[in-house]
This record gives structure tokens, C-alpha cells and sequence, in this order.
């Protein structure tokens, strides 16, 4: 079943990966294993450092949300800056059907994006993270392009999808989606073509055989994979709280 075969895919890019974003610019911390995040922040204590891995829901980090590693064990310390691609935009009515639409709760977002993930068989998470590179959750983002709302669907895009009104969160979170589940199964749930595809086009994709060598293209797919980490590594650290 494509759930499945999605969370083999999505687990295996975090295991060789091993990163771990946060929302604003960060450090990206390398450890002698080999592993690497991203923290908010670092903190000495002792022969130890703490690093801070997210924000809470307030924009604050939250205190007991760090990992903990002998000084030594950390080898390199890069900044790193994480932006989604499209600005928010005040759009006239008249574009969105007449009125502008409300930004939804953060429950409102996480039921739309599990009836999309559920009707198409993708990771909520996958979705969530793309959502935040491509839009930072903006529901009238709109991109130097022309691609629209949260999951920045181009007009074209949006029109063969379905969508009326892309500026309507669970219409754009649907057709972005549909979207997404064509492109796994065109790259065989290949995350990270499927992904390079969803920012540069299926041509391009199939024109290098991969991944393009474009640099927002390589970003982008780097940037999705991170948030997607950090969500399931917020996950393991609820779970074993």
C-alpha cells in the first residue's frame, strides 16, 4: 500500500540524513557519529552541551526540548538559514472570490492536511513540511511566479487539480496534494525526485535524471526533508518524555 511504502521511503531519507530544522536561522551542529542537526540554540553545561532543537508555540524555546552530547562529541558548527520561498501577499477580493480567506487554527490545518494525507495515502508530516517551505503557512502567499496559498500551486497546476480557489486553504491543501501523490507515483515514491519535481517541474527532473542541479531546486528539497525530521524527531522526544 503507498502509505507504507511513503514511510519506508520518508524514514529512510531521515535516517541518511539526519538533520533537524528550526523555524528561524540556526546552527547546524555535525557530531563525531556522523549525525547532524539544526539547534536554535546551544547551552554548556559542564563537560555537556544542550542543544536546543525547535520553538514552542509561543515562538520560544521550550526548555525541555533539547538534546544533550559530550562537548567533544560535537565537531563542526555551521550557521544555517531556513526561508520559505514566497511572500505573503494582502490580495484584493475580487481575486479570492470575494472576500479574503481566514487563516486556519493550527487544528484547522492539521485536520485538513490528515484528510488530504488519508485520501491520498502520503505522511501528514511530508505534508506539513511542505506546506512550510513553500508558503511558511501563509494562506495568501504568493510567489514572484504566480504560484498561490499554502502549497503554492501554480494557476495551471491548480486548474488541472481542481482546485476553484487556490487562495482557499483545504482547496489548495487538496490539490496540492493530488499533485504530490502523482508525482510519487510517476518517480515510484521516490521522496526526493517527487520533491525536486513538486519545485522544478517533472521536465527537469526527467531531463537530468534526478535531481536537477539547480540550487533553489536542491535547497528546496533539503529544506522539506529538515522540517520533515523535526517533526518526527519532536515526535520521538514527546515519546519518550
Amino acid at each position: 500500500m503507498r502509505l507504507s511504502t511513503v514511510r519506508r521511503a520518508l524514514t529512510m531519507l531521515m535516517l541518511v540524513t539526519a538533520i533537524v530544522p528550526s523555524v528561524r536561522a540556526a546552527e547546524h551542529v555535525t557530531l563525531k557519529n556522523g549525525f547532524g542537526l539544526d539547534c536554535v540554540r546551544r547551552e554548556a553545561a559542564g563537560d555537556k552541551v544542550r542543544l536546543y532543537l525547535a520553538p514552542d508555540v509561543a515562538g520560544t524555546v521550550a526548555q525541555s526540548n533539547y538534546l544533550e552530547v559530550a562537548a567533544d562529541a560535537v565537531v563542526r558548527v555551521e550557521q544555517v538559514a531556513d526561508a520559505p520561498q514566497a511572500m505573503a501577499a494582502k490580495l484584493p477580493a475580487a481575486v479570492s472570490g470575494g472576500s479574503l480567506p481566514a487563516e486556519p487554527t493550527r487544528i484547522e490545518m492539521h485536520q485538513m492536511l490528515a484528510r488530504a494525507g488519508a485520501a491520498h495515502n502520503i505522511d501528514e508530516d511530508l505534508l506539513a513540511s511542505v506546506v512550510r517551505a513553500e508558503s511558511g503557512g501563509q494562506v495568501r502567499a504568493v510567489s514572484r511566479t504566480g504560484a498561490q496559498g499554502l502549497m503554492q500551486l501554480m494557476p495551471r497546476t491548480a486548474n488541472e487539480m481542481g482546485v476553484a480557489d487556490a487562495f482557499r486553504p483545504e482547496q489548495n491543501i487538496a490539490g496540492g496534494t493530488a499533485y504530490l501523490d502523482g508525482l510519487l507515483t510517476r518517480y515510484h515514491d521516490n521522496v526526493a525526485l517527487a520533491l525536486a519535481a513538486y519545485n522544478a517541474g517533472p521536465a527537469a527532473v526527467d531531463r537530468y535524471r534526478g535531481v536537477p542541479p539547480y540550487r533553489e531546486t536542491r535547497a528546496y528539497v533539503a529544506r522539506v526533508i529538515r522540517e520533515f525530521n523535526r517533526r518526527k524527531q519532536g515526535t520521538l522526544l514527546a515519546g519518550a518524555q
